[in-house]
Parts: C-alpha cells; sequence; structure tokens
C-alpha cells in the first residue's frame, strides 16, 4: 500500500497509510472523535486504509485495522442489492406491489397502500412514516414475524402523503422490504444477505447488531455527543432486530470495502453481484428529488459530475462513503461515536479527494 505503514503502539497513533493516517490524526484532534478508520478504494478494490483513536473514551486501548464497524443506514444499499438479485432471478419485479406479497393482509391495508411497490419502498415514496412505534413488536416472536407485524402496523394507517407522490426517508419502508425478501425467499432477510452478498463478496466479518463482547472492550464501544460511552456494549445495543433490512449491518471496513467495490464496478458498467443494468437502476433517481435505491445521487465537481453517497448511524456509530465513478474512486469513513461526528467524517472525505486526485 502507499505510504507505508504506522506503529499501532498507542490510541493516539493509529496503524495504516501514513497519508490517510494523517488526515484522521488531523481531524480526530480538531473533533475529539474517540476513533476512526478510513479507506480509498478504485475498482481494482483496496488501495488505502488506515484507523486512529481508542476504542473507548477515557482508555488508551487503541483500535485495530480489523476492528468491526456499524455501518447503520448504509445497510439499505445491501438491502436494495438483494432486491436486484431477486429480480434479476425472476423473484421479483420492481413494480411487484405489497397486496402481490401479501395478499392475505391486502383487505387490512389502507386503500391508498394497496398498490404501493417495491420502486416506491426503495425510493421513500411510499408515503410512509419514518419509523414505528417498535416498542408495540414484540422481540419474542421470529425476527420474520416481527417484520410481518410491522407490515400490519404500516399499512392500516392513512399515508403520511399519496404514495408516488413525495420523498420521506423511512426506515418502516426498508423493514417492509425485507419482509417481502423474506416472503419471496422464505428465509430471514438476515440469512438472506449472507447468502446472496456477504458470502459471494467473502464479507466473513459482517454480521448484525452492535458491537464486541458485554463488557468487555474488544470492539469500538459506542459514543454519543461529547464523547460520551453509551451505558453497555455488546450485539444487543442497537436498533432493534426489526430494524435489520434498514440498519444493522456490521463489519470491518475492508470487508465494506469489498461490497463497495463492487458497486463502484458497477456504476463504471462493469459487471459484478448484478449486471450493469440492474447498477444503474439501482443508482438512478426513479422519483423527483435526489434518492435513488439506496444511494444519494449528486453531482461534484471533484467526482467529474456523478457521484453516489450515503451515511449511516445507529446514534452510536457513524458511517459516511461515497463513490466517483467517473473518477474511479471511492472512499469510506467509519467512527465509534453518532451523529456529532459528520462534520468529522465529512473533513476526512474532502481531505481523501485530494489525496486521490493526487495518485
Amino acid at each position: 500500500m502507499p505510504g507505508g505503514i504506522a506503529e499501532n503502539a498507542a490510541s493516539n497513533k493509529g496503524v495504516g497509510d501514513i497519508d490517510l493516517l494523517n488526515v484522521l490524526k488531523e481531524v480526530r484532534k480538531s473533533y475529539k472523535v474517540p476513533a476512526m478508520a478510513a479507506a480509498l478504494i478504485t475498482d481494482r478494490g483496496l488501495q488505502r486504509i488506515a484507523a486512529i483513536g481508542t476504542r473507548k473514551w477515557g482508555t488508551d486501548n487503541p483500535v485495530t485495522i480489523n476492528d468491526l464497524w456499524h455501518l447503520g443506514s448504509d445497510t439499505k444499499i445491501m438491502t436494495a442489492t438483494l432486491v436486484a438479485i431477486l429480480v434479476e432471478n425472476g423473484k421479483l419485479k420492481w413494480t411487484t406491489t405489497v397486496s402481490e406479497i401479501f395478499p392475505e393482509l391486502a383487505n387490512t391495508f389502507d386503500p391508498e397502500f394497496r398498490d404501493v411497490n417495491l420502486l416506491q419502498l426503495l425510493s421513500h415514496q411510499a408515503g410512509l412514516p419514518a419509523n414505528l412505534n417498535y416498542d408495540a413488536i414484540s422481540r419474542l416472536i421470529p425476527v420474520r414475524d416481527q417484520r410481518l407485524n410491522a407490515v400490519s402496523m404500516a399499512f392500516k394507517e392513512k399515508p403520511v402523503s399519496a404514495p408516488g407522490s413525495t420523498y420521506l426517508y423511512s426506515n418502516t419502508g426498508y423493514i417492509i422490504v425485507g419482509s417481502i425478501i423474506e416472503r419471496v425467499t422464505n428465509m430471514d432477510w438476515e440469512t438472506a444477505i449472507i447468502k446472496k452478498i456477504f458470502v459471494p463478496l467473502k464479507m466473513t466479518s459482517a454480521g448484525f447488531g452492535g458491537l464486541g463482547t458485554p463488557g468487555k472492550i474488544d470492539q469500538p464501544w459506542g459514543h454519543q455527543a461529547a464523547n460520551k460511552p453509551v451505558v453497555s456494549n455488546g450485539p444487543d445495543v442497537d436498533n432493534p432486530p426489526v430494524l435489520g433490512p434498514a440498519g444493522r449491518v456490521h463489519c470491518t471496513i475492508q470487508d465494506w470495502t469489498l461490497f463497495i467495490t463492487d458497486q463502484l464496478r458497477g456504476a463504471r458498467g462493469q459487471q459484478g453481484l448484478i449486471s450493469p443494468q440492474s447498477y444503474q437502476m439501482l443508482q438512478s433517481t426513479h422519483f423527483s428529488g435526489d434518492y435513488a435505491l439506496g444511494w444519494l445521487v449528486v453531482n461534484r465537481a471533484w467526482a467529474g459530475g456523478k457521484a453516489l453517497a450515503h451515511t449511516g448511524s445507529n446514534t452510536m456509530y457513524f458511517a459516511n462513503l461515497w463513490i466517483a465513478p467517473k473518477k474511479n474512486f471511492a472512499m469510506l469513513v467509519c467512527t465509534n461515536m453518532g451523529l456529532d461526528s459528520f462534520f468529522a467524517t465529512d473533513q476526512v472525505l474532502s481531505k481523501i479527494i485530494k489525496i486521490a486526485e493526487a495518485h
């Protein structure tokens, strides 16, 4: 890797590519983020990687290159890609409606919801609220039943807006997409995404839920504002399981780059997990606004035009990524602090652009 390797003797030294590490050092110092990891990739795969900081504020327990990071809503890109795989396999159509998938429930849906389709759900155009009352869904029943309960809860209410008319970012919509995936594959969403995405891409660290062994500082510990560590850690310290398709994936940053490299290649017209045409479907808008299917699509001068982006947070971690297809690079940043670390990740990304342009 360019730039050489720095010693990881303590949390303020870090490890990885020197150029990238210097960026992380500067930004971490300015924003006082407990820990950060970043990567730069091209369609050839990982080019640079670095990590710096402490797994838990107030300790000198340094992060490593092989630590896990919570991806939050960046999970949505994976769920949309899983749908594309099922469309290619003839299990679904982009225009498949919720009434077709759940005929036994359709009569209980508000009439305006009965023709909501996958394209609307994945584009946040289904007229659904951002979230449901997840406490009303029992965690004692199988996760597939939890998501089916979410389908019933969501569609019995009146739409927030007419389906197909208005963008409203909705975790609810992606839970419903997860339930659709479960119905047509006859396996829970977690099993389906492992089988159809994680295994083919060799994402061996990928899993679901919170990080680390409860009570042990063996993975990055979640933090909220002002570097305040959350009370506990472990698999259960996360969004409820029903939210899996919307935001519960974790993995190493290296494994995340395997997925994003596949998306970058697809954006450049190459075959990957899915066909170039299916990547184009995922990475293009289908309604007014700039949200595609799991991707935010904008134009940026530094990207030479079209750029793809998304962020994710479960309020304790933050993940931020951008793809510049025409310039053939993508960049990813992860932290173990919630939304307060957005500006820190944004600063890292702006500096990675300069590194990418210089090489």
